[in-house]
C-alpha cells in the first residue's frame, strides 16, 4: 500500500524556521513581511481580478503588518482601498510600524474601526491576528469578526483565520470565516481538523522563499493526501484475503451490523461472517447473500467463529444489554486483531483494557467516555485526545469528525476529506467494516486505519459532487469505496 502525505507543523516549528531565516540567513523580518504582503496580492489579483476594491482589518502584530503591507501593494495597483486599524500604530512591532509607515508614505490612508461598520466593499482581509492567539478573542475585536463574517465580498485570512487557534483547530470565543487562507512558510496543522473546516476555505501555502528550512524537521501531523492500494496476484484466492468477524446488532440494530458486513466485503475481504442476534440473522443477509450469518445468544456460540477469524470488528448495533457485555467480553478475550467501534467502545469505557493490536474508532461523544471528560474538552485540543486515547488504551486511535485525526503512538495523521453529508446514522459502521476488511487482507493496522479513514471520506466526496451532500446515505459508500480502492 502507498501512502502520500503532506507535512503539517505547529507554531513553535513555524517560529523556529522564521527565526533561522532571521538570524542565520540573514533575511530582515520587514523583508519577510514584504513577501507576504507580494503573496497576498498575488492570489487576490488571481482570483478577484475584476475587483478593484480591498477593506483591510489589521491588528496590533505582525499579522496587521502583513495587511498594512497587501493594502499598500493595492494602493498602489490603483485598487481603492480601506483600513481599518483596531490597534494603536504607535505600538505596533518594528516591522509592522515599517509596513504601516510605508502604506501612509504611499498615500494610503488608516481609520480606527467603529463597530456598526457597514460599508465593507471588495475583498475583505483579515489581518487581525496571527498564529500566536492563545486564548479567547478579546471583547473589543468580537465587532470586527462580526462585521468581516457579515461583508459580502470573500474574505482573505492572512496565515489563520483571526480566532482559529493554529495548533489545535479549536475556535477561541468567535473567528473569522474566511473563503481562502493564505498561510505562510508552513501549513498547520490546526488549519486540517475540527472547526477549522468551518473558517479556513480553500488554504494556499506560500513559504516565503525559506520553505526549505523546515526540509528536515520533524512534521507535528500528516496530512493524508492519496492511497494506493497494490495489485492482487493473478492466482490470488478467497484464502489469501482473510475472514472478517463482525459482532453486532443487537435487536433493533440490524442495520449497523449489515452495513459494517457489506463494507469489509467491499474492501476485499475474502470471506466476511456475522455474529448476530438470532431473531434477525436469518435475513440479515437477504440482499447480501454472500455474507454468513450466524444467531449467536451466548459467549460459548462465538468461539467456533472466532477461530476461523482473521480479524474481529465488535460494536455496530451492539449494544449495551448483557448480550452486547458477552460478546464484547469473547472478541477481546479471543486476541485476534480487533477494530472497536460504537457500543464496544462504550463498553470498553468500563474496563481498563489496553493492547497493541486493536483499531479505536470513536467519535467526540465516545472519546470523552474513553477519557473520562467532556466533549467540550475533546473539541479544544483533537490532537491531545487521540494522543491520549492512543496512550491509554494501546493500539492505533482514530478520532472521527471533521479531519478525522488517526494517532498511533509514533505519528499524528490528519483526513481533511469528507462533508457534512456523512453527519448521518451508519457512516461509522461502514468505516469500522472498512478497516476491518483491510486488515484482514494483512495490511497493518496503522495503514488499514489510515486507508480506510481516507478512502471512506473521498467516497463521501465523491457521492456529495455528483448528488449532493444532504440525503447521503450510509449505504451509498461501500460501492463507490469499491470504485476508490481499485482505482
Amino acid at each position: 500500500m502507498q501512502i502520500s502525505t503532506e507535512a503539517l507543523y505547529s507554531t513553535a516549528q513555524i517560529r523556529s524556521a522564521e527565526s533561522r531565516a532571521i538570524e542565520g540567513l540573514g533575511i530582515p523580518g520587514r523583508e519577510l513581511m514584504q513577501r507576504a504582503g507580494s503573496a497576498l496580492f498575488r492570489q487576490i489579483r488571481q482570483r478577484w481580478a475584476d475587483c478593484g476594491q480591498l477593506t483591510v482589518f489589521c491588528g496590533g502584530g505582525n499579522n496587521g503588518g502583513d495587511g498594512y503591507e497587501v493594502a499598500r501593494l493595492a494602493h498602489q495597483a490603483g485598487y481603492r482601498v480601506a483600513v481599518y486599524s483596531l490597534a494603536d500604530p504607535d505600538k505596533l512591532p518594528p516591522d509592522a510600524s515599517g509596513a504601516y509607515r510605508d502604506f501612509l508614505q504611499a498615500g494610503g490612508c488608516v481609520s480606527d474601526f467603529e463597530p456598526g461598520l457597514s460599508e465593507i466593499e471588495g475583498v475583505v482581509v483579515d489581518a487581525l491576528f496571527g498564529i500566536g492567539l492563545s486564548r479567547d478573542v478579546a471583547a473589543a475585536y468580537l465587532p470586527a469578526i462580526a462585521a468581516i463574517n457579515a461583508a459580502v465580498g470573500p474574505v482573505l485570512a492572512v496565515d489563520v483565520p483571526s480566532g482559529l487557534q493554529a495548533d489545535t483547530g479549536c475556535i477561541l470565543g468567535a473567528a473569522v470565516v474566511a473563503d481562502l487562507t493564505v498561510t505562510f512558510i508552513g501549513p498547520k496543522q490546526g488549519l486540517y481538523t475540527g472547526a477549522a473546516a468551518d473558517c479556513r476555505g480553500e488554504v494556499v501555502c506560500a513559504d516565503l522563499e525559506i520553505g526549505t528550512l523546515l526540509v528536515g524537521v520533524e512534521p507535528a501531523s500528516l496530512l493524508l493526501k492519496n492511497i494506493g492500494m497494490p495489485k492482487r496476484q493473478r492466482s490470488g484466492h478467497k484464502g489469501q484475503f482473510g475472514h472478517v468477524l463482525l459482532i453486532g446488532g443487537n435487536h433493533g440494530y440490524s442495520g449497523a451490523i449489515r452495513l459494517a458486513a457489506e463494507a469489509a466485503l467491499r474492501a476485499g475481504a475474502g470471506l466476511v461472517s456475522v455474529a448476530t442476534r438470532a431473531a434477525h440473522s436469518a435475513w440479515v443477509n437477504i440482499a447480501r447473500p454472500e455474507l454468513m450469518c450466524r444467531a449467536v445468544e451466548q459467549a460459548g456460540d462465538l468461539e467456533q467463529m472466532l477461530d476461523k477469524a482473521d480479524v474481529v470488528v465488535v460494536g455496530p448495533g451492539l449494544g449495551r444489554d448483557a448480550w452486547a457485555q458477552a460478546m464484547f467480553d469473547g472478541a477481546v478475550a479471543a486476541g485476534k486483531p480487533c477494530v472497536v467501534d460504537a457500543d464496544g467502545l462504550n463498553l470498553l469505557a468500563l474496563g481498563n483494557s489496553r493492547r497493541d493490536n486493536w483499531v479505536l474508532t470513536p467519535h467526540p461523544g465516545e472519546a470523552a467516555r474513553l477519557l473520562n471528560c467532556d466533549t467540550r474538552q475533546v473539541g479544544k485540543d483533537r490532537f491531545a485526545a487521540v494522543s491520549a486515547l492512543q496512550q491509554r488504551y494501546g493500539g492505533v486511535a482514530l478520532l472521527k469528525g471533521a479531519g478525522t485525526l488517526i494517532g498511533d503512538g509514533s505519528q499524528h495523521y490528519v483526513v481533511a476529506a469528507g462533508n457534512p453529508g456523512m453527519a448521518s446514522g451508519g457512516m461509522g459502521d461502514v468505516l469500522a467494516g472498512l478497516i476491518g476488511g483491510l486488515i484482514a487482507q494483512g495490511f497493518s493496522l496503522d495503514k488499514a486505519a489510515l486507508a480506510g479513514a481516507q478512502v471512506h471520506a473521498a467516497a463521501a466526496d465523491s457521492l456529495a459532487a455528483e448528488f449532493g451532500e444532504r440525503g447521503l446515505l450510509a449505504g451509498d459508500l461501500p460501492p463507490r469505496i469499491r470504485e476508490l480502492l481499485n482505482r
